[in-house]
């Protein structure tokens, strides 16, 4: 089995979600008391985040860059950015790394194109919803993202820093997130990535006429499978 670094902290609950589906994925396909060769290299979220309202990018990149040095050094054998909006950095760090960095974009966009589906839409944090990085990787495959209109943006961008980052999930905000994704189906998206790990603590497919694509739980069946091939 392969070691899988991860780069997280951002926040720490979602990366105790990578955590633990790592360790199921692992135990489901091997059996008995088998779990993931893991090692994680946590951020502080505090500085990220204010790297990230200063639009200091290239500071966070260099960050994670160390990190991931830092655990290729340990043994890692490839690397895990555990958040959707910190792959706006992604090609900064693999270039400070020799072994592979698994994007999420891509093992997303896989998964709507598995489906055949081209248009869809994209719950995340206001970065990853209205900087280009996101829509424009994905576009490289003939995939259409569709965002939410302003203030249903700001409403989910509220909900994952002000609650879900915290640990608070609230019936309100799964219903306001529901809405959301209602209103984004009737504009014609076929499926709704859910673009932050956190979303995915909150809404589930129940909670949808239309597909969701857990972009977490696709990033780490991914990590997975190379890890065991």
């Amino acid at each position: 089995m392969k070691t899988i670094g991860l780069i997280g902290g951002m926040s720490w609950e979602s990366t105790a979600e990578y955590y633990r589906l790592a360790n199921e994925l692992v135990r489901e396909r091997l059996g008995g008391l088998h779990s993931a060769k893991a090692l994680l290299h946590s951020v502080d979220f505090a500085d990220i985040q204010e790297m990230q309202k200063t639009d200091r990018w290239q500071d966070a990149g260099r960050q994670l860059a160390d990190a991931a040095r830092s655990l290729e050094y340990s043994g890692a054998d490839m690397v895990l950015i555990c958040t959707n909006t910190m792959h706006i950095v992604a090609e900064q760090v693999q270039d400070a790394i020799s072994i592979p960095l698994l994007d999420i974009r891509d093992v997303t966009a896989n998964a709507v194109l598995h489906v055949n589906m081209n248009r869809v839409g994209l719950l995340a944090t206001a970065y990853t919803m209205e900087q280009p990085f996101y829509r424009e990787r994905l576009a490289r495959r003939n995939i259409e993202i569709v965002i939410p209109e302003t203030d249903d943006r700001a409403t989910v961008n509220r909900i994952i820093f002000d609650e879900l980052c915290c640990g608070i999930m609230s019936d309100a905000s799964r219903k306001a997130t529901r809405a959301i994704i209602v209103n984004l189906a009737q504009r014609g998206c076929q499926g709704i990535i859910l673009g932050c790990t956190e979303l995915e603590l909150l809404v589930s497919q129940d909670d949808s006429e239309v597909p969701l694509f857990a972009s977490t739980r696709l990033h780490v069946e991914a990590a997975m499978r190379s890890a065991l091939a």
